[in-house]
């Protein structure tokens, strides 16, 4: 049992911690203490300890965490047991990349359908994943009960796109976009500015 809603940058975090563990598995390791799995993680021990805790009981004091134990728990609670299902909306340049990224399905994730504004574009072949119209959105996401979706629209177009999936459905966005996007309560937006991360690393190199 979790001890009650987790917060979002904890979620952040846990999703973190899982794919730490994953590696630590693949090596046959078998246990991990809290100071090492905060060490490779890049958080404090007691940030860990903290956002584990959310998990409820786990640990051994002297013997750290079972490595299988907590990547099983944390599936549980992140919901990633099984293959979630993504659309993506916007198959220009770095849409066409994402789609063709093989990593997502390592993660938990598989895009099952791509969707553009561009009827031609939204047509063309040359893409292991068939892209539609968005007129055929509404009903695919209602069909096939997604939730997620990630964002790669030209930026005066991206309100009006997220407003459309949020209509539709879709609970979670991830925006690629180079807009602030405002979407109700019930939904959330994690946006992924290259310009402003790019911008933050030439600050901290001058």
């Amino acid at each position: 049992m979790t001890r009650g809603p987790i917060p979002r940058k904890t979620v952040y975090r846990l999703s973190l911690y899982y794919r730490v563990l994953q590696r630590l598995r693949s090596n046959q390791i078998e246990t991990v203490s809290s100071a090492a799995l905060a060490k490779v993680s890049g958080v404090k021990p007691t940030q860990l300890r903290k956002d584990l805790a959310y998990l409820g009981h786990f640990g051994t004091r002297g013997l750290g965490y079972s490595v299988d134990s907590l990547c099983t728990k944390l599936i549980d609670v992140m919901g990633s047991a099984s293959l979630q299902p993504v659309i993506l909306v916007g198959v220009g340049q770095l849409g066409s990349a994402l789609l063709g990224y093989d990593g997502f399905e390592r993660e938990g994730f598989e895009i099952v359908g791509a969707f553009d504004l561009d009827h031609e574009r939204a047509r063309s072949g040359g893409l292991k994943i068939q892209t539609m119209s968005m007129e055929e959105l509404p009903e695919f996401v209602k069909s096939r009960n997604i939730k997620i979706a990630i964002l790669s629209v030209p930026g005066h177009v991206a309100q009006e796109v997220a407003n459309s999936l949020v209509t539709s459905g879709i609970q979670a966005i991830l925006n690629f976009a180079p807009a602030v996007l405002q979407v109700p309560e019930h939904a959330v937006v994690n946006s992924v500015n290259l310009a402003a991360e790019l911008e933050n690393l030439s600050y901290f190199i001058r």
